[in-house]
């Protein structure tokens, strides 16, 4: 059985717990101030009703958030269109990425297209052609297909497209400490690993990169720290 399948069932639980504690905790607080004539602010109100605390959200929330707006200099490039150029949508999922041609617009349809889509960023590249990219927050439907992580040929731990065996890497992560990591961790977990471990969804994605970037090499702990 997945061990990061085991990990993530006994996450869930305890979210479950959580929500349910903090719900009645709440509410609790909530009743206690009615009973003291304690008038709650509007923000106060919608943080004490929330199904989980703000303090919960996570450093990823905060970074695709700074991610999805776009910057004056990408529209006002788009401002300053005065031809048909012709359009690329990226989607760029938590795990993997997808491109398609939108077509080729002119300067105004573009701009239409940049207002029904505040959340993309994007740029103008050198030949003219305009790149809208789309952050998502799930994974791509090849990483829902045919997605592993394991061991490239040179200890990177990576993201494959089917086993690690068929080498079809579609991501390189970081070095890993190969003789730290298999002193430290179950025979098992480091088999599973250089099988291949099966990525169905984002948070079994982000329990694995989280597992093994404790053995990341120090090289590769500076540059995952620098991004």
């Amino acid at each position: 059985m997945n061990i990061f399948r085991i990990k993530k069932y006994f996450k869930r639980r305890w979210r479950r717990w959580r929500k349910a504690i903090w719900t009645i905790s709440a509410c609790g607080i909530v009743a206690w101030l009615a009973w003291l004539g304690t008038p709650l602010s509007g923000q106060l109100e919608a943080v004490m009703t929330r199904e989980e605390p703000a303090v919960l959200e996570t450093l990823a929330d905060l970074q695709t958030a700074s991610e999805q707006v776009p910057s004056k200099e990408f529209r006002q490039a788009i401002n300053d269109i005065d031809r048909v150029r012709t359009v690329h949508l990226n989607k760029i999922y938590t795990c993997g990425e997808e491109s398609q041609v939108l077509g080729n617009l002119n300067g105004k349809e573009i701009a239409d297209l940049q207002n029904k889509h505040p959340d993309w960023t994007g740029h103008v590249d050198r030949e003219g052609h305009v790149w809208f990219d789309h952050h998502i927050r799930d994974l791509s439907d090849i990483c829902k297909r045919s997605g592993y992580i394991g061991l490239d040929s040179k200890g990177n731990l990576s993201l494959f497209e089917g086993p690690p065996k068929d080498e079809k890497v579609m991501r390189t992560f970081f070095q890993l400490d190969i003789e730290s990591m298999e002193s430290a961790l179950p025979k098992e977990v480091v088999y599973q690993l250089k099988q291949g471990i099966r990525i169905e969804d984002v948070e079994e994605y982000n329990s694995v990169l989280s597992t093994f970037s404790d053995y990341a090499t120090t090289s590769s702990q500076k540059v995952m720290k620098l991004n």
